[in-house]
C-alpha cells in the first residue's frame, strides 16, 4: 500500500510518546513492504529537541504551514491507498477536512489519546477533531479499547471504530545485566492528574523509606515539586536512555491520566517497555488493566504507599523476577510495533478487501 501519515512528530520523542508509536509503526509497514510518507508540522518546540531528525524508515517530510501542505502534499494524498490523520496535529481539523476532500483511498483518524480526546469533544472543544469528522472518516484507529469504540459509533458515528494500541520494539527494549540503582522508579511527562498518584506511592515511599533509592524521568515537572533527598529526578531521556533506565530499578510505577482510568482499556506506551526489560511493574488500576496483564501473576496493582512498600521491602527476590519475566513473554507474545502494523493491515482489508492485493 502507499500510505501517508500526518501525525503530531515522528522526530522528536520530547514530552510527547507519538514519536515512539510512530517510529515503530512506520519500521514495521515499511519492513513488510509498504510505502510510507510521513508528514509532519515543523513546530518550535520539536524543532529544538529532535532525536531523531531524519528517520530511517520511510519518508519523513516536515512542512512550515497548512498553505505548504496543501500546495506540495496534495498528489500525494490523492494517490495513497491510506492516508492517516494523527490526534493532537497542529490545525488538525483543517488537514482533516483537507485529506477527506483529497484523498481517494481509504482516510483513518488514528487517536493516540483517545480518552482525552472524547473529554474535550464532550466539553464542546478540541482544536484537532471535530466532532463531523469522525464520521467522515472511514477507519477510526484508538489507543484505547474496551466500551470506548462502541461510543465512538454509537455516540459519534464513527463507520469502523478500532483498537490500535501502542506497542514496542523487542530490538530496542531487552533485560540486560547492568548494576540497579533504585528500587523503584517513574518515567512520564508531568501532569497535574497524574501527579497525586506520583506522590502517594513514589514520594511517600522515598520520604518513608530514607534508605531506599528512587528516580523519576520527565519534562514540565514545575519548581513547586518537592523531591525527597533520596529521588533522583532527570528533566529528560531520550529514547536510547529508556532501556538502560528501567533494567537499573528493581520495579517500575505506572501512573494512568484520569481520562484514561474513566475509560479503562488505556495501557501506556510505557508499560509495554517496562515489561519487555523484564522490569516488575507497580500500576494504579483502571478498567481492562486485566486484559493485558494477570495482577500478582504478571503486575502489582497499589492504591497506597502501604502497598508500594510491602512489595519494595518483602517480596522475596524469586518472585519478583519471576514477575519480570511473565510480563516480558506477554508482551511479546501479543504488543510489538510489529503486531499493530500486522493488525493496521487486518483492519484496512476488512473495509477494502482489494487492499489485500496491494
Amino acid at each position: 500500500m502507499r500510505i501517508v501519515i500526518l501525525g503530531l512528530s515522528i522526530t522528536s520523542s520530547w514530552g510527547n510518546g507519538h514519536a515512539t508509536t510512530f517510529r515503530g509503526l512506520m519500521r514495521e509497514l515499511v519492513h513488510r513492504g509498504h510505502d510510507l510518507l510521513f508528514l509532519e508540522r515543523d513546530m518550535p518546540w520539536y524543532a529544538q529537541h529532535r532525536d531523531l531528525p531524519q528517520p530511517p524508515y520511510g519518508r519523513t517530510v516536515l512542512y512550515p504551514d497548512l498553505l505548504t501542505l496543501y500546495r506540495e502534499h496534495a498528489d500525494d494524498v490523492g494517490a495513497a491507498d491510506l492516508v492517516v490523520v494523527g490526534s493532537f496535529v497542529p490545525d488538525g481539523v483543517a488537514v482533516g477536512d483537507w485529506v477527506q476532500a483529497q484523498a481517494s483511498g481509504l482516510t483513518a483518524f488514528y487517536d493516540i489519546d483517545t480518552p482525552v480526546t472524547l473529554a474535550r469533544l464532550d466539553r464542546g472543544h478540541t482544536d484537532y477533531l471535530a466532532p463531523r469528522q469522525i464520521a467522515a472518516y472511514d477507519l477510526y484507529l484508538s489507543f484505547t479499547g474496551g466500551p470506548t469504540l462502541q461510543r465512538l459509533e454509537r455516540d459519534y458515528g464513527s463507520r469502523a471504530a478500532r483498537v490500535l494500541y501502542c506497542a514496542f520494539d523487542p530490538a530496542l527494549y531487552h533485560p540486560e545485566p547492568i548494576p540497579t540503582s533504585w528500587d523503584l522508579g517513574y518515567m512520564g511527562t508531568y501532569s497535574d492528574d497524574r501527579q497525586p498518584t506520583i506522590e502517594r506511592l513514589l514520594l511517600a515511599p522515598a520520604r518513608d523509606w530514607p534508605q531506599g533509592r528512587f528516580a523519576v524521568a520527565g519534562p514540565q515537572y514545575p519548581q513547586t515539586v518537592q523531591w525527597p533527598g533520596n529521588v533522583h529526578y532527570m528533566a529528560h531521556l531520550s529514547p536510547a536512555a529508556h532501556r538502560a533506565f528501567y533494567n537499573r530499578q528493581r520495579f517500575t510505577l505506572n501512573v494512568t491520566r484520569a481520562d484514561m482510568i474513566t475509560a479503562g482499556w488505556s495501557p501506556s506506551v510505557r508499560l509495554f517497555e517496562a515489561a519487555a526489560c523484564g522490569t516488575p511493574i507497580v500500576s494504579d488500576r483502571w478498567d481492562g488493566i486485566d486484559s493485558f496483564f494477570v495482577p500478582g501473576e504478571e503486575i502489582f496493582l497499589a492504591d497506597s504507599a502501604t502497598d508500594v512498600m510491602r512489595l519494595l521491602r518483602e517480596l522475596p527476590e524469586k518472585e519478583r523476577l519471576r514477575v519480570g519475566e511473565r510480563a516480558r513473554q506477554r508482551v511479546l507474545a501479543a504488543h510489538t510495533a510489529a503486531h499493530r502494523a500486522a493488525e493496521l493491515e487486518d483492519h484496512v482489508r476488512a473495509l477494502a478487501p482489494r487492499m489485500a492485493q496491494v
